[in-house]
């Protein structure tokens, strides 16, 4: 794992207004992410979790501090530039897959690069590259409806994966999957994190994805109660 920064959390709050006053989502948060690193927010729902990857992915914005991703800071970018960030560097991986049903799994992999200046052969060669990581080369003209869970969640992972992000945030990405198929998406994810180097950042209370973290970040109540380096 290489040593560069990608993401640096300083002083971070995040409220939210609630009956007539406010509820701190976040409290005084300080952390640094590496190159590389397949680490995860961990804790009861409500601690936080989703907030930060949200921040982190610039879906949200902190109340008070600074969250500098990919050297952009969070707080003082536009719309039009955080979706930039979002569209050329980060890839989303949530619970529900968020397949477009009416699409076939090509045409779900390959709907992040039509927002890139790609080729049409430049696209079709990355999508079936990033199909083929994912161990569904047999499936591209097949919709969401005729797959199962394991393997909608599997054409997730090839979407966020498909432009090859510098970061990518997974929001309880096994929570719809049985043993068996957690173990072959964690197995994916950690395949892409050490081929790609790709930093892989989960949100999750799942002992199936915590025993393949390498970094353990607690959360409770909105601060950071531990953070390990976990020797798998």
């Amino acid at each position: 794992m290489k040593n560069s920064e990608i993401v640096k959390i300083s002083g971070l709050v995040k409220k939210f207004p609630m009956a007539g006053g406010f509820f701190t989502a976040l409290d005084k948060i300080d952390l640094t992410f590496g190159e590389g690193e397949f680490a995860g927010f961990v804790g009861p729902s409500g601690s936080g979790k989703t907030t930060m990857l949200n921040i982190i992915g610039s879906l949200d914005t902190p109340s008070e501090g600074n969250a500098i991703v990919l050297d952009n800071d969070i707080n003082q970018l536009s719309s039009h530039k955080a979706a930039l960030l979002r569209r050329k560097h980060l890839g989303f991986i949530f619970q529900t897959y968020n397949l477009l049903p009416v699409y076939t799994v090509f045409e779900n992999v390959e709907f992040p690069l039509l927002l890139l200046r790609m080729s049409a052969s430049q696209r079709k060669k990355a999508v079936l590259d990033a199909l083929e990581w994912v161990g569904l080369s047999d499936k591209v003209k097949s919709r969401p409806a005729q797959l199962s869970g394991g393997e909608c969640q599997r054409v997730a992972i090839a979407r966020a994966m498909v432009k090859k992000p510098l970061l990518v945030l997974a929001d309880e990405p096994t929570a719809n999957l049985d043993s068996d198929n957690s173990h072959h998406i964690l197995k994916t994810m950690e395949k892409l994190n050490k081929d790609l180097l790709t930093t892989f950042i989960f949100a999750t209370h799942d002992d199936k994805v915590i025993r393949y973290l390498r970094r353990k970040i607690s959360l409770r109540d909105g601060k950071v109660t531990a953070d390990e380096i976990v020797k798998n």
